[in-house]
């Protein structure tokens, strides 16, 4: 057996981005109220800047630029919190072991920036903020989508706990075909759904649907450039 074990043992890029989760929580509860509030909303991402208001926002100009990343960072409560570092720990391991710290660094950096300009698209001018890690997990996500059947098809789950890397990346092609992926996205859509419509424990309109969606299609559509595992035989290009 690896000794490497992945998916017991944390990469330390995740944990890195782990502790960069659980600090800046720690820290904005630590402040006073009016500056964690204030560096809250610098961090966040609002429409808003875009819409004539960035010298009104905390964070000014510079946050229209900081902001399309650094909401990832900043969560709305200690439950939040809690529920996307779980994620990061279940989706997160086996992406960085595939590719290493600074492209897995990268790539969760990649699918949060399009987390946030999914969410602008679909929410011009909007004045409340958006945290959140989501985004970036669900990248994550999508991009587990291209090599988990993969294993499946070969080795099993042992696969990915062993060797991760060697587990074939699955084309793009045969990704947007394949029934299991399909039917993965297809319940990943519907729950974000029911978090629109307020089930699910979750206020309606309470989740941020857009950011997850943008940092999922770009993980599932995009991985592949990020790989450094060996393609499968069928496969010719980065996809």
């Amino acid at each position: 057996m690896n000794q490497h074990e992945p998916m017991f043992n944390v990469p330390g890029s995740v944990l890195a981005v782990l502790g960069v989760l659980v600090g800046v929580q720690l820290l904005l509860a630590a402040l006073p109220e009016t500056w964690g509030a204030w560096l809250t909303v610098a961090l966040s991402f609002v429409p808003a800047r875009y819409d004539g208001y960035a010298q009104s926002i905390p964070g000014g100009p510079v946050a229209s630029v900081t902001s399309f990343l650094t909401y990832a960072v900043v969560h709305g409560g200690l439950l939040h919190l809690a529920i996307n570092s779980a994620w990061l720990l279940a989706f997160g391991g086996v992406v960085a072991y595939r590719t290493g710290t600074a492209r897995f660094l990268l790539f969760f950096a990649v699918c949060a920036i399009a987390g946030s300009v999914t969410f602008l698209i679909f929410n011009p001018g909007l004045m409340a903020p958006m945290v959140g890690a989501s985004g970036a997990i669900s990248g994550l996500m999508g991009a587990t989508m291209r090599f988990l059947f993969s294993a499946l098809d070969t080795d099993g789950l042992r696969a990915l706990r062993e060797d991760p890397a060697q587990v074939p990346l699955m084309p793009l092609a045969k990704a947007l075909t394949d029934p299991r992926v399909l039917l993965v996205t297809g319940a990943f859509l519907f729950a974000n759904f029911l978090g629109v419509l307020g089930l699910g424990g979750l206020p309606a309109g309470g989740i941020a649907w857009q950011a997850h969606l943008g940092g999922y299609f770009t993980g599932l559509f995009c991985y592949g450039f990020f790989e450094r595992a060996p393609r499968s035989v069928h496969q010719t290009g980065p996809f």
